[in-house]
């Protein structure tokens, strides 16, 4: 399986999907319009090992609600993830078996080295 999980107003997702050059064997969910669905965060956390590595602390929404004064548990996290769109670290980009969360530029590199 290959996929994106992006958001289509975000212009680092953009940029990147350009400099990435996908194939079209890669299938896009614009998770906005098109929301995580348990079963998908499930298997992105599966991959990933834990929510905590899918959840942004930049987010607006993380620093409005006061967040990073709570002590939130995976429960938590997954909650929040599911809740709202803006709490996944964008872009995740799965390719079969692996995972690649947000846009680092080393997590981005780790990406093209790969044969796509």
């Amino acid at each position: 399986m290959k996929k994106v999980y992006y958001l289509k107003t975000c212009s680092t997702c953009s940029r990147i999907l350009k400099e990435l050059n996908l194939s079209s064997e890669f299938v896009l969910q614009d998770i906005k319009t098109e929301p995580l669905t348990v079963d998908q965060l499930d298997q992105m956390k599966t991959l990933s090992g834990s929510y905590e590595a899918l959840f942004s602390k930049r987010a607006k929404l993380y620093k409005e609600m006061d967040l990073k004064n709570q002590n939130l548990t995976e429960r938590d996290l997954k909650y929040y993830l599911l809740e709202h769109y803006t709490f996944l670290s964008r872009p995740v980009i799965i390719i079969d078996d692996s995972i690649f969360i947000g846009n680092s530029k080393k997590t981005i590199a780790e990406i093209k080295s790969l044969p796509l």
